[in-house]
């Protein structure tokens, strides 16, 4: 049980796809419910400046992307720009990095966006404390650890997992409350 949450937190951690499969501009959405039409074009220079602001990074492919997809991009933007500054910038950063991945990269962000949401409520936690203890790892260290995984064939990365403990690869959970 642990090896496959292992497996996933790696591939997460280290494999550098952080971003939301939201930010799909190849991600297939629902057709409009019956009887409703689909909506109209949204061209770039019709957002206002906010929604430009929070899309910026989709700018050069927004007039080509599906209305639908549009549609879907400026309801998440119009609850972007309620967001602290902070946050906001987060979110373009993640929307530059998901442009910049190749089909392939973005499919394994899919993949693994699946299997998170498959998790039960205790794997989701163990997941984020992985992912909380490697945040919290010298930033020399978790570079030199990514770095690592990164030279590793898929083969390899593969069995490394195999030979995994739980704490293998990033320090062991603080411990429990009552001492354990």
């Amino acid at each position: 049980m642990r090896r496959p949450l292992l497996a996933l937190a790696l591939s997460i951690l280290l494999g550098g796809f952080a971003a939301a499969p939201v930010l799909a501009q190849d991600t297939p959405l629902h057709a409009p419910p019956h009887g409703q039409a689909q909506p109209p074009p949204r061209p770039w220079q019709s957002l206002d400046a906010d929604q430009r602001a929070v899309l910026a990074p989709m700018q050069k492919d927004w007039d080509s992307l599906p209305p639908q997809r549009q549609q879907h991009m400026l309801e998440k933007a119009a609850r972007w720009v309620k967001l602290p500054e902070a946050q906001r910038e987060e979110i373009r950063q993640r929307i530059t990095r998901w442009q910049q991945m190749s089909p392939a990269e973005r499919e394994d962000a899919r993949r693994n966006m699946r299997k998170f949401k498959d998790l039960t409520d205790e794997q989701r936690e163990q997941l984020h404390a992985a992912f909380d203890r490697f945040r919290q790892l010298p930033p020399d260290q978790r570079e030199a650890l990514i770095q690592k995984w990164q030279k590793l064939s898929p083969a390899e990365r593969q069995q490394s997992l195999h030979q995994l403990g739980p704490n293998s690869v990033l320090p062991p959970p603080p411990p429990s409350p009552d001492g354990r």
